[in-house]
């Protein structure tokens, strides 16, 4: 069984079977794009509209984790899955056909650690043989939620991110092979006090260091502990935050962090901003980059801080700010 530590959770067994990133053609364009598992030709992927190209992302992804797992829908115990849309609507309707017991969840783009830390936590307690976690996001359907349509043709200022048009999927069986899902931190809503659609690096980088720092401390650990510190996606304003509120602690995890959100990609010919963001960005650079360095050996030991802005257009509107959450898994090769 799991050991609670305040808030981090210890794992005996949980091992990341197999993974897959679907992406779309910007993401597949940047630095990493060798490395995914699919590329759609096209962001729409031959749907009617943008939901429906998001749903098919997720659809994508699950089919190529498990067809590398050999494995059918029959023998999957469980879905853990979410997204950026009002009832995660590229969850519901991109997996609902696999007939697979599934668990909705929400945590922004911090989405995919949550999954993991779940679905581990589940086939580590012994209450499934299998879990996946899976996630997703899309360009144009996030446009169109939380900002403006994109025919309406807004400015986007220096601080705004890309949305990621990707999915990753990722099968957690009990004890199989490296990966290995050590250790995960359950986040704590962080409210900077950001009221900005467009600036949600700075909202999230709060409760990354939040998190980050609690996990140090339970674990004992600091970041010269891990071969890298992955953050999900706080493009360059939060992960420059980030820095600041460490080095203010003595602290530098300058040498040790990479953010998914600056390396999915090439920021000087991509007009992508202060980097990428949404569930897919953190999602498809584990499964389509990261884990398959874990799983060769390259490196050893991984601490993965996926973060998330837990918007709500009508709270800002109201003039709300932007809460912000971080959660936190530990991934090794041994």
């Amino acid at each position: 069984m799991p050991v609670c530590r305040g808030k981090t959770f210890k794992y005996e067994k949980a091992s990341i079977l197999s993974y897959a990133a679907v992406v779309g053609k910007a993401e597949s364009d940047g630095p990493y794009g060798g490395e995914f598992d699919e590329v759609l030709e096209d962001n729409k992927d031959s749907a009617e509209t943008w939901e429906q190209a998001e749903a098919l992302l997720q659809s994508k992804a699950l089919k190529h984790a498990m067809g590398k797992a050999e494995l059918k829908p029959e023998d999957m115990d469980l879905l853990v899955a979410g997204d950026l849309l009002n009832q995660c609507t590229g969850s519901s309707y991109g997996l609902k056909d696999y007939y697979i017991p599934f668990l909705g969840i929400y945590g922004a783009c911090s989405t995919f650690a949550e999954g993991l830390l779940l679905a581990g936590a589940m086939v580590n307690g012994g209450y499934v043989g299998n879990a996946a976690a899976v996630t997703s996001s899309h360009f144009s359907s996030a446009e169109r939620q939380f900002r403006f349509p994109l025919n309406y043709g807004g400015v986007r200022t220096p601080t705004a991110q890309w949305t990621a048009t990707a999915a990753g999927a990722a099968i957690v069986v009990p004890e199989s092979k490296p990966p290995y899902i050590r250790a995960a931190t359950v986040g704590k809503i962080q409210d900077m006090g950001i009221t900005d659609l467009n600036n949600m690096g700075a909202a999230m980088a709060g409760a990354a260091y939040d998190t980050i720092s609690r996990h140090f401390t339970h674990m004992g650990t600091h970041p010269e502990s891990y071969d890298l510190i992955i953050t999900g996606d706080l493009g360059q304003v939060g992960s420059d935050i980030l820095s600041d509120l460490f080095r203010r602690d003595g602290v530098s995890i300058d040498k040790y962090h990479k953010d998914c959100g600056l390396m999915l990609y090439d920021r000087e010919k991509q007009d992508v901003h202060a980097g990428g963001s949404g569930c897919g960005c953190s999602a498809s650079m584990m499964c389509g980059h990261f884990l398959k360095r874990i799983e060769c050996g390259d490196l050893k030991r991984v601490l993965f801080c996926a973060t998330g802005a837990l918007m709500s257009p009508t709270m800002v509107q109201q003039g709300g700010s932007i809460p912000g959450i971080c959660h936190a898994v530990e991934i090794t090769a041994k």
